[in-house]
């Protein structure tokens, strides 16, 4: 069965840091857009021709039902990729076609606290996470971003703690001694305390530092089950999405045997 396109149209943006910008799409199918139960919900956007459309993946961070708006965030890298240059210099009335939206994570209720981390490209599913906590839940957030320009307000009603951890560059221009197996976001979540009880764990962001690094730290060294981390790359230093799909699945494979 043939997936469903929904097209929507640009209805303003806003430049939140100086790598991230938030586009905010309304009608013609705002109605048909079915919203995701969870805050890494995505979507997959459409550039291109529209017979054979180039697939960029994107999370949705928040559904506005009153405006009738759903609000997406861009990592922007000046006129790098596709997505990026599209959102900075996007118009209102441009046309959006898309898939979804997808998902698979949401804060657990039972938690007795959450770790959540990654770098920009993860700050859209860590902002609708914190936001969908209770008060009183016990949250930290970390997140690797060039430095302090690159930081935004995180609403919540939970107690939360975040730790911006600055790398001293965009994520395009960072040299290898602060990016992959070196990311500064590693070293900054094994540095934080672990809190007795069950951690609900959210860390995506670049594949190398979070499913090479992370991801062994969380599952390994701090014996957190599947069922209570989800922890993956969102994108790969030097690969397009074309070849980060390629990579996972190769990736899986290897790890399917063992």
């Amino acid at each position: 069965m043939a997936r469903r396109v929904t097209t929507l149209h640009v209805t303003r943006t806003e430049q939140l840091t100086p790598h991230l910008v938030r586009v905010h799409l309304g009608d013609p199918d705002f109605g048909e857009f079915q919203p995701s139960e969870f805050t890494d919900s995505y979507v997959k956007l459409h550039f291109g021709a529209e017979h054979d459309p180039t697939l960029r993946t994107y999370t949705v961070r928040s559904v506005d039902p009153v405006n009738r708006e759903i609000a997406i965030d861009f990592v922007v890298h000046g006129d790098e990729g596709i997505a990026g240059p599209w959102a900075a210099s996007a118009e209102p009335g441009t046309r959006v076609r898309m898939y979804g939206p997808g998902g698979a994570y949401k804060p657990r209720s039972d938690a007795d606290w959450h770790l959540l981390a990654g770098d920009e490209s993860a700050i859209p599913a860590i902002g609708a996470a914190v936001e969908a906590l209770p008060a009183g839940a016990k949250a930290f957030a970390i997140i690797e971003v060039a430095d302090s320009d690159d930081e935004i307000e995180l609403p919540t009603a939970a107690d939360l703690a975040v730790q911006w951890v600055h790398r001293g560059a965009a994520s395009n221009q960072v040299a290898d001694g602060a990016a992959g197996d070196n990311a500064p976001l590693i070293e900054a979540v094994r540095a934080l305390p672990w809190l007795p009880g069950n951690a609900h764990v959210f860390i995506h962001g670049e594949a190398q530092a979070v499913m090479h690094n992370l991801r062994r730290y969380v599952r390994k060294e701090r014996g957190v089950t599947a069922e209570w981390a989800s922890i993956s790359g969102y994108w790969r230093r030097g690969r397009n999405e074309e070849a980060f799909r390629v990579w996972r699945k190769e990736l899986a494979e290897v790890e399917a045997k063992g």
